[in-house]
């Protein structure tokens, strides 16, 4: 963020405010982690099946692998596109949406059976698959935040790679459920 055109733009704290964004960043997907775990073991208890086991890990690291790259590479008190930072948190309001509408459905993993509702109310009014286009633009937002182009390339490029075998898994579960009445 070195362009003096871009300097109306940039957010230099005096103290470690970029590592309070990673912080917070880390500590959501860590609890989001644990309400996953826990809706899983209890749709996987009620019947459900998981489906994509084996692309799983591989979304894991990329994940992982995120944020790590993200820490390694920032200073705590690194310069910040704020309007980056307005969009990352519409991004997290966005984020609670999709969390809110699918309550007990939402997990990391692909769970689901036959007899479990097809929701679409919400943002699934409005777009098929919300919580990936959330994650997608978090992952090319964040690194941006911070001026970390080449974090944004290329983990935005291995998210659309396990993106494309996720929904691929991910819409043939829900095919399964084609023929109910969707609930909103």
């Amino acid at each position: 963020m070195a362009s003096p055109a871009l300097a109306p733009l940039v957010w230099t704290p005096s103290w470690p405010a970029a590592w309070a964004v990673l912080a917070f960043l880390t500590a959501q997907r860590l609890l989001e982690l644990v309400y996953a775990q826990r809706n899983t073991k209890a749709l996987l208890a009620r019947g459900a099946v998981e489906h994509g086991r084996g692309h799983y890990p591989a979304m894991v690291a990329i994940h992982a692998t995120f944020l790590a790259a993200l820490w390694l590479g920032t200073a705590p008190d690194a310069p910040m596109a704020w309007p980056l930072l307005i969009a990352f948190a519409l991004l997290q309001a966005a984020r609670l949406w999709v969390l809110a509408t699918l309550g007990p459905y939402w997990t990391t993993r692909i769970i689901s059976a036959p007899d479990f509702p097809r929701i679409s109310g919400g943002p699934y009014r409005l777009v098929r698959h919300p919580n990936y286009w959330v994650v997608t633009l978090e992952i090319l937002t964040i690194p941006l935040i911070f001026g970390h182009v080449w974090i944004a390339v290329v983990w935005t490029g291995l998210n659309a790679a396990i993106l494309f075998v996720r929904i691929r898994t991910e819409n043939a579960a829900l095919q399964m459920r084609s023929l109910q009445k969707p609930v909103a």
